[in-house]
């Protein structure tokens, strides 16, 4: 298997130095200019903006020494660029595409609280930043792109005669991140293909048998009217088998816990989960579990929309209880990313070791995840309603063969049909799904 090249962009160890502001005639110690919390809104080219934190350091406005910044390696943001990212920002900018050709990171700061109120901002634009980052062979080595102070453009007491402008502090690295990509060439529950993609290039994989274990084979008249009723209020027994190219199961994803609507409601409450467990062959026509996804029906707030809330667990082998990985949600109309990502654990370290591993005393037993470390794997997911093929990216690092990779598809699988799952139960399932149960009242 053949990866495809990936760059992340990290962004971190932000830090917001500003002026005290000189005291008044007879007043007492000068007053730093904000009191507020400060916060950065990042955005790099065309990619979403990302927001984080900005911890405030005091900087003397008698010339005095300064205060260092903090050092934290925290993560204040990630990009995630493929190769047709690099490509886009490789290009000559053009005349309905200027800002293309050039990867500039833009960072704005805000004081306040983060938010909007009618749909304006609730933060107080303290300044701006750019920095220019030259990614030319980022896909082949680690480099840090910028390390230090940059100005932000504002000066205590707001004119050009006050004092020392505003600064940020921040460092950007930029590390190759090769992933291999699996695409399904139809809907989990049609038992697709999945592909590999290297480009423009694919190749059969692996397959995926869906499965329901129901009561479809007894006909609709055969069953009594209150059963009928209460299988209408759940949906279970849903499961994927993923096989590799000479017909061997090499992963299961299998509904453990049905999707239940709460009393009183059509929907699935993150209070009573549908679940799924994540398989693995163990030998001898044995299956451990890897991994237990959790799902539900996340109720949209004013002027918003409903989402899927869904939680992973890692069932790592030795440890007697499951790591919990992710926990979020995805727009159930628009739909969006699965990921489990360990980046923020200590993305700016050298090795890029997760701050609470215990690589520095050479023992790793006491590392919960194993050798789960950095970005590990994303799935696009359609919204509701919509035909759904899940694009799967996986790190190279957490593939050591192709079982492994096939964990992961079956993952992405689990997920795309908890949408269905958790659609509101006075919604008919989609036709897929639907003409293989006898619990759904047509």
């Amino acid at each position: 298997m053949d990866p495809c090249p990936f760059v992340r962009v990290l962004v971190g160890n932000l830090a917001l130095r500003m002026p005290v502001a000189p005291p008044a005639a007879g007043a007492g110690a000068g007053v730093h200019p904000s009191t507020s919390p400060c916060y950065c809104k990042i955005r790099l080219g065309k990619m979403p903006c990302q927001t984080a934190n900005a911890p405030l350091l005091l900087l003397p406005s008698d010339g005095g020494e300064q205060t260092p910044p903090a050092s934290s390696g925290a993560l204040a943001a990630a990009f995630h660029l493929s190769k047709s990212d690099l490509e886009w920002f490789a290009r000559k900018p053009s005349l309905f595409c200027p800002s293309r050709g050039a990867a500039v990171l833009k960072v704005s700061v805000y004081a306040g609280r983060k938010g909007t109120t009618c749909g304006v901002s609730t933060g107080r634009l303290l300044g701006k930043a750019t920095v220019s980052l030259d990614l030319k062979g980022a896909e082949a080595k680690p480099a840090v792109l910028h390390s230090g102070w940059i100005s932000i453009g504002k000066r205590a007491g707001g004119g050009k005669g006050g004092n020392a402008a505003a600064e940020l502090s921040l460092t950007v690295r930029a590390e190759p991140d090769p992933r291999f990509v699996f695409e399904f060439d139809g809907e989990p529950e049609c038992s697709p293909q999945v592909m590999q993609v290297r480009g423009s290039m694919k190749q059969p994989m692996f397959t995926c048998k869906f499965g329901c274990r129901t009561n479809s084979d007894l006909r609709r008249s055969m069953v009594p009217k209150t059963e009928r009723e209460a299988a209408g209020k759940e949906r279970k027994g849903w499961s994927v088998t993923v096989h590799d190219l000479s017909g061997s199961p090499v992963a299961l994803a299998s509904m453990v816990t049905p999707f239940v609507a709460s009393s009183g409601s059509d929907r699935v409450s993150r209070s009573n989960p549908g679940a799924w467990l994540i398989l693995r062959p163990a030998g001898d026509g044995a299956w451990e579990p890897w991994g237990r996804l959790e799902c539900w029906r996340e109720r949209g707030g004013a002027g918003s929309s409903d989402s899927l809330g869904y939680r992973f667990d890692l069932l790592v082998p030795g440890v007697d209880h499951a790591v919990p990985i992710a926990d979020s949600t995805i727009a159930a109309s628009k739909g969006g990313k699965f990921a489990l990502d360990l980046t923020a654990a200590h993305p700016l370290s050298r090795g890029g070791t997760p701050g609470c591993s215990p690589r520095g005393s050479g023992d790793l037993s006491q590392w919960p995840l194993g050798s789960y470390r950095g970005f590990v794997m994303s799935a696009a997911v359609e919204g509701e309603g919509r035909c759904s093929k899940p694009t799967v990216e996986v790190g190279v690092a957490h593939v050591g063969c192709a079982e492994d990779a096939a964990a992961f598809v079956a993952l992405a699988a689990a997920v795309d049909l908890s949408m269905d799952a958790c659609r509101l139960f006075s919604h008919k399932l989609r036709k897929e799904l639907s003409h293989l149960r006898s619990d759904v009242l047509r």
